[in-house]
């Protein structure tokens, strides 16, 4: 058994951010983890509980403590349900953080890990890793309905079904670095193009540019941006984190932008704490709490621009918005998406149930703990396809990955997007 103290002084979780939490238990019914196995140390107030008991040397860095914490979503579900406004994010990332440079995993688990934070953040090596995707993402979903893929290991199927429908056409479109706004410009916006997104939905950036350029905005897209960090971030791999966000702020500080719009939940979350993240470094905190007030959800700036300037043209269909967990709970954004969708004639919005509830995507957590994903993913699917919808709208390229995936596990193959190009369909009356 690991005697040593589980957190040493590089970026412990906040004494003053743990004393916060009264454990009253509101947390406990939006905690996917809870719901799932009703253990108390698989939920907010628990997790907190043991941190408390870290840093008291109450505990130690056991594995059964360190699987508690890999279990957690980081949802933030319980933000939004918590009466005395516990920070939980900044805890989970500094815990989490603790956690990878202090527990040794098993030499599988940590080559897995490895792997995705030198592949993903990296537009240009995940371009290389997708790129068979291209020939091969046809088979492998063949290969999932035969139910082919239940032979291999679970972290492999897990990337594996959980891929995303690449095209060459896709993995090789840019969108241009500079749009001119249609009619005289109300605003310049800054547009953070991502690193999955741009591979795998380079529609849902051409949408953003066109729905911006149409409502007045010229639109900036610099070609020397990378990863925001928000990954790593999420993870508990905050040096990884601070390097890519001081990159992304020299980058759109040289666009002299007035908004940065987003339009992925993970990225806008993890780009709006950048003075957090970077609180303790003089030479960038000021500047990140600068580009922090600038960065907007894309939804945000259409509804901050006021009346529409572009018609909207009519089209029928049932649509059912799913509530990405780093939008609704981490920027507290809910209303903004849902405006916009109801502004589109002929549109009926759906609500699923258990909509604040994740549908187990997480960043990567549905790599590296694929079982309790797929049980949150079958559940979200469940509640989605009882509305029957002929849509799917969500805000962030994950849940669309997820909620596919787990669609197509229950007999649906619905089409999931982004509420930005449904906007964009009607504007343009496609």
């Amino acid at each position: 058994m690991d005697t040593r103290p589980v957190f040493d002084n590089v970026d412990p979780p906040s004494r003053t951010l743990i004393d916060a939490c009264v454990h009253c238990g509101f947390c406990l019914p939006t905690c996917p983890t809870y719901l799932l196995w009703n253990e108390e140390m698989d939920s907010p107030r628990g997790r907190i509980y043991l941190m408390k008991a870290a840093l008291e040397d109450r505990v130690g860095l056991s594995a059964p403590f360190v699987r508690h914490f890999d279990t957690c979503l980081g949802c933030m579900a319980c933000v939004s349900a918590c009466p005395s406004g516990v920070q939980y994010g900044p805890l989970i990332e500094r815990t989490r953080a603790q956690i990878g440079r202090r527990h040794r995993r098993t030499a599988a688990d940590r080559l897995f890990r490895a792997f995705l934070f030198v592949l993903l953040p990296y537009p240009g090596r995940l371009r290389l890793a997708l790129a068979p995707l291209a020939l091969l993402s046809g088979l492998i979903r063949r290969l999932d309905r035969t139910g082919a893929l239940a032979l291999l290991p679970r972290r492999l199927r897990a990337l594996l079904t959980l891929a995303p429908p690449v095209s060459w056409s896709g993995l090789t479109a840019r969108v241009p670095e500079e749009t001119a706004a249609v009619g005289p410009a109300r605003l310049k916006v800054g547009l953070l193009t991502g690193c999955v997104q741009r591979l795998a939905f380079p529609r849902v950036n051409q949408a953003t540019v066109n729905v911006l350029a149409e409502e007045g905005c010229t639109v900036v897209a610099p070609g020397g941006q990378g990863c925001c960090g928000a990954l790593p971030l999420h993870a508990g791999h905050i040096e990884q984190a601070r390097e890519l966000a001081r990159r992304t702020i020299e980058v759109f500080e040289a666009t002299g932008v007035d908004r940065i719009a987003v339009n992925a939940a993970g990225c806008g979350s993890c780009m709006k704490e950048y003075g957090e993240l970077l609180a303790d470094d003089p030479a960038w905190t000021a500047r990140a709490r600068a580009f922090s007030a600038q960065v907007r959800d894309v939804s945000e700036v259409l509804v901050e621009l006021g009346d529409p300037r572009a018609p909207r043209h009519p089209f029928t269909a049932r649509v059912a918005y799913h509530d990405a967990c780093h939008l609704a709970h981490a920027q507290g954004v809910r209303a903004q998406p849902r405006a916009l969708l109801e502004g589109i004639p002929g549109i009926e919005l759906l609500a699923p149930v258990e909509s604040e509830i994740c549908c187990g995507s997480a960043g990567i957590y549905n790599l590296v703990e694929p079982e309790a994903a797929a049980e949150l993913g079958a559940r979200k699917a469940r509640h989605i396809a009882a509305l029957a919808p002929d849509i799917i709208a969500t805000g962030n390229p994950g849940c669309m990955l997820q909620i596919a995936a787990a669609g197509r596990r229950l007999g649906h193959e619905w089409r999931i997007v982004h509420p930005i190009e449904l906007l964009d369909e009607s504007i343009r009356g496609t």
